[in-house]
């Protein structure tokens, strides 16, 4: 059974007198240090001087320091830097500084799952994971509400590993709407499989094929780029506020149709095989393990295809048409 803990769940205390450092000053890192000082809770900010991020610290009133200094003075080490490199910061700044009685968290589970970070055995292991950015989690948190989080325990050193876990959702402002308890299994999986297949790279490949389907047909590229690009965020805005059915209630009855008889001619069975295999690849490391390598390698196939993309007709007549619409600056 699903086990789901709100405010009255957590216990802010379990943080007092104890420093928390925030391991890169990103729209994450931004957010949770800020919510968390709001709290009450004393925050240390690590981040590379001379960045944009470490001046954007310096702006919200920290002295940003190196990771190494923050690991070495913290009690709870948040790593907030991108997973690719989180493996080499932990190596270099953070592992040396970890005694017993500190506590390791992490905001997705990759590099722990994955084992690209293995910690000793002293110290806490969990995660805290908001279910929207940054800068989401700071907007509602000022306006008294809070984001969704995950917890999940990895390693319980201390016996109080899930207390801490759900003290710092509830400084973060995650108890006001709910923290679901999880593992760092299912939450690195289901996150990867997520972006790979509906999230980033099914979404893209759709309005890509859909925009590329109708061009081809002889319609005005920007006809094609209104309808399979900039009005899906009407729909898929529909269906964050009400559900699947709930957008189906709100757009034209000739739309519903559509899409109740013609969806699955698009996601076929044949699709839902190839989710099962990227899924798996997921399961079985095998992504994890080519996205490591491709690090390693200096991202050569990585940066061949984000520069093919860069010039993909879709991308050249958003540019123009985005600049006509002053309100999505």
């Amino acid at each position: 059974m699903t086990k789901i803990y709100y405010d009255k769940d957590a216990d802010l205390d379990v943080l007092k007198g104890k420093k928390i450092a925030i391991i890169g000053y990103g729209i994450q890192g931004r957010g949770q240090s800020l919510n968390l000082r709001d709290s009450g809770l004393d925050v240390i900010v690590s981040e590379l001087e001379g960045t944009e991020n470490y001046n954007t610290a310096k702006a919200d009133g920290f002295n940003p320091v190196s990771a190494d200094e923050a690991a070495k003075e913290a009690d709870i080490i948040q790593v907030l830097t991108q997973d690719h490199v989180q493996a080499k910061v932990y190596k270099e700044a953070i592992r040396p500084n970890l005694k017993k009685g500190k506590a390791l968290v992490f905001s997705h589970g990759f590099n722990i799952h994955f084992k690209q970070i293995k910690p000793p055995k002293k110290v806490d292991v969990l995660m805290v994971a908001p279910k929207g950015p940054g800068a989401l989690v700071r907007q509602m948190y000022e306006e008294g509400k809070g984001v969704p989080c995950l917890v999940a325990v990895f390693q319980d050193a201390s016996g109080e590993a899930l207390k801490l876990g759900l003290a710092y959702a509830k400084g973060i402002g995650g108890t006001r709407a709910g923290v679901i308890e999880t593992t760092f299994k299912e939450e690195t999986e289901t996150d990867l499989f997520g972006e790979q297949v509906v999230l980033c790279g099914g979404t893209t490949e759709l309005i890509k094929a859909g925009f590329e389907t109708l061009v081809e047909a002889g319609y005005q590229p920007e006809i094609a780029y209104f309808e399979c690009l900039h009005e899906l965020k009407l729909i898929t805005d529909l269906i964050y506020a009400t559900g699947i059915q709930g957008m189906r209630k709100r757009v034209s009855d000739t739309a519903e149709y559509g899409d109740l008889t013609r969806g699955k001619r698009i996601i076929t069975e044949r699709t839902r095989k190839e989710m099962k295999k990227i899924l798996k690849q997921v399961q079985s490391g095998r992504f994890a393990r080519e996205w490591i390598k491709e690090n390693e390698n200096g991202r050569p196939e990585f940066n061949k295809l984000r520069k093919e993309d860069d010039t993909h007709p879709v991308e050249v007549i958003g540019k123009k048409l985005r600049g006509m619409m002053d309100w999505i600056k």
